[in-house]
This record gives structure tokens, C-alpha cells and sequence, in this order.
């Protein structure tokens, strides 16, 4: 039974800001499509606003549910998940070079999206059960496996930004757990080291856009022609934008990928600096209200999944807007609750709905 003296605990504020940044990337969804002519009801816009839903309504679902349930069931979910990132690599859909989505009538159901929370469930399962003995290296066995096993079938996908950003996630949580620093600069100086190596696996696409962010114009009208045109919707917009549905980079359709991996450069050029800027300060304070609840949080598990879920949406942030302005390579990571997709719609509010959960019953364990 639902303890309803739990709603006061109830982060409202955070919702609203969830809701807001999803609000916003209905409207610049819009923007980027709605010149396609399809019918209201096949539209970009359509879709989204189901999906945003959906989310809603499995919000509330989460909010009601305690944590350390999905903690006690992680490992079951997390083999689920991993055996469908296997399957979706025999029976998935192939879509521009890459196989990482299975078909369920409309939807595309990409599990790489899902894999995240898996993980981050995972490694809070462990490191909370072990957190006496984090110290040691032995500890680290689990974890790496753990990261390795989706590591390998995202990147087979292939999906290398979902893959890359798996790593840094699992660091800071083992930090956050009690692993020694040491331990950490290790891993990563064996990583780094490891890049001359990684690059041979890489696909010639996947070298070709690593290449381009140093220098997009030894590809204007290939690899390059996306970031070229974005930075050009972006520095177009000035401080105000052009205004909604002005943008000429986007109606002239110069701009590919505008309503999912690039619907930042739709934004800057549209709403200009000061709107590019609001949008950062409303997901600047959704992760400091998970940092918060992480900080307040007197047990270990939801610690944890705070951490992993501020790190989740912070560095997807991070990723895509840099990507968008040049200042990381194109990796094809969306923008949470702003880009185009039910997968990333629901895994955000999936996300969201565990944070709330911690800080709601943060003082209770």
C-alpha cells in the first residue's frame, strides 16, 4: 500500500522542469518537421506528445513503487536487457548502416537506451552490498563486467556514443562507492592507452566523424556537412533567434537529423542565445536536484542510482550540445526529452521516476 505521507516528499519542482524540457521539445519537434506533410496523426509531433504520455503515466507508476524493489530484482532486468541487445544484433532493424532497433508497429524499441539504467541499477546493487569492501581491487571485478558485457554488444550495434558514455558513468559511481582513486586513474590510464587499439575496430564512418571534429572541412559535403550546417544554424540564431518556425537552416532543410540528434542547432538558431541558455539552466537544475537527493540520501543504494541517474542525464546533455557546436565529434546521442523518440522519452522518464523514488523515501532506510 502507498504511503501517501510520502507525496510531500515529492520533488515538484523537479517535475515541473521535466515536463517544461519536454514541452519544449514538442514545439521544436514541430518546428523541424512540420513542413513534411504527413497527417496529424502519422507526425512527428503526434507520436511524441503519446510518448510524453506514456511517460507521464509511468512517472506516477515509479513514484509509487520503492526503489529498493527494482534494486532487489536489477540483476533479472539487467539479463533481460543484455540478452536483447544480443538479440537486436540477429533480428533488429538496420537503419543507416546501423542494427539497433527491434519493430513493434510504429515503434522503434532501441533496449541501448534502456541498457543505462540497467547498469546504473546494477552497480548500485553491487557496490551497495559491498560498500565495506570497495577498497580493495578485487572489488572491481563485478563492476567491470558489468560495464564490459553492454559495452561490447552496444558498440557491435554499432552505437558508439551509447557505448563510450557507459564508461564514464561506472567510474564515478564506483568513486561515489568507496573505490580508492588510485584504482580509478589506473583503469583510466589503461583505457587511454588502449585508444591506439580501439581505433582498428572503429568503422571507417565512425573514423571518419573522430577526424571531422578536428577539422569538419577535409569533409564539407560528407561527414562534415552536418556539424558545418549546424554550427551555422546555431551562430545564425544571435542572442534572440530567428523566432519559431523562421529558422532558415531548418526550413531550407540544410540541417539533417533536426529533430532528433541535432534539434540543439533547431533551438540556437530559433531562440537564438538567451533560449539555448534557458534550456541549459532547466537541466542545470534537474541535476542538482539529483545531486541533492543523492547528497541527502542516508542509504547507499539510493545514493547510487541518484548519482547514476544525475550522470546519466548530465552527460547526455553534455554530449549532445557539444557535439552540435563542434566541440565533440558526432556520436548520435540524443537530447533527453527534447529529441525525437519513444525509447529515449521513456528510459528519461523511467529515470526520473527511480530519482524521485530515492528522494522520496531518502530518510526511510
Amino acid at each position: 500500500m502507498f504511503d501517501k505521507r510520502l507525496l510531500r516528499e515529492l520533488d515538484k519542482a523537479l517535475i515541473v522542469a521535466v515536463f517544461l524540457i519536454a514541452v519544449i521539445g514538442i514545439i521544436t519537434i514541430y518546428s523541424a518537421t512540420h513542413a513534411r506533410g504527413s497527417t496529424p496523426y502519422e507526425s512527428y509531433v503526434f507520436r511524441q506528445m503519446n510518448w510524453l504520455l506514456i511517460g507521464g503515466l509511468l512517472l506516477i507508476v515509479m513514484i509509487q513503487i520503492s526503489y529498493q524493489r527494482f534494486i532487489d530484482m536489477v540483476y533479472l532486468l539487467y539479463s533481460f536487457n543484455v540478452i536483447l541487445l544480443a538479440l537486436v544484433l540477429v533480428m533488429g532493424n538496420a537503419r543507416l548502416g546501423a542494427q539497433r532497433w527491434f519493430s513493434l508497429g510504429s515503434f522503434a524499441f532501441q533496449p541501448s537506451e534502456f541498457i543505462k539504467l540497467s547498469l546504473i541499477l546494477a552497480l548500485s546493487s553491487y557496490i551497495g552490498s559491498k560498500k565495506e569492501e570497495m577498497e580493495h581491487a578485487g572489488s572491481l571485478v563485478v563492476p567491470l563486467l558489468l560495464l564490459f558485457i553492454p559495452f561490447i554488444l552496444v558498440l557491435m550495434q554499432p552505437d558508439l556514443g551509447t557505448a563510450l558514455m557507459l564508461i564514464p558513468i561506472t567510474l564515478v559511481m564506483l568513486f561515489v562507492g568507496g573505490v580508492r582513486i588510485k584504482y580509478l586513474l589506473t583503469l583510466t590510464a589503461l583505457g587511454l592507452l588502449s585508444l591506439p587499439v580501439f581505433w582498428h575496430f572503429l568503422r571507417d564512418y565512425q573514423k571518419q566523424r573522430l577526424l571531422v571534429f578536428i577539422d569538419p572541412n577535409i569533409d564539407p559535403l560528407g561527414a562534415g556537412y552536418t556539424i558545418i550546417q549546424s554550427k551555422i544554424a546555431i551562430g545564425s540564431g544571435g542572442l534572440f533567434g530567428k523566432g519559431w518556425l523562421s529558422g532558415t537552416q531548418n526550413k531550407l532543410n540544410f540541417l539533417p537529423e533536426r529533430h532528433t540528434d541535432f534539434i540543439f542547432s533547431v533551438i540556437g538558431e530559433e531562440w537564438g542565445l538567451f533560449g539555448a541558455m534557458a534550456l541549459a539552466l532547466l537541466y542545470i537544475f534537474i541535476v542538482k536536484r539529483a545531486l541533492n537527493i543523492a547528497f541527502l540520501t542516508n542509504d547507499m543504494y539510493g545514493r547510487l542510482v541518484a548519482t547514476g541517474v544525475a550522470l546519466l542525464i548530465s552527460f547526455q546533455v553534455i554530449i549532445n550540445i557539444g557535439m552540435t557546436i563542434g566541440l565533440m565529434p558526432v556520436v548520435g546521442i540524443p537530447l533527453p526529452l527534447v529529441s525525437y523518440g519513444g525509447s529515449s522519452m521513456l528510459s528519461t522518464f523511467i529515470a526520473v521516476g527511480l530519482l524521485l523514488s530515492v528522494g522520496m523515501r531518502r530518510s526511510k532506510f
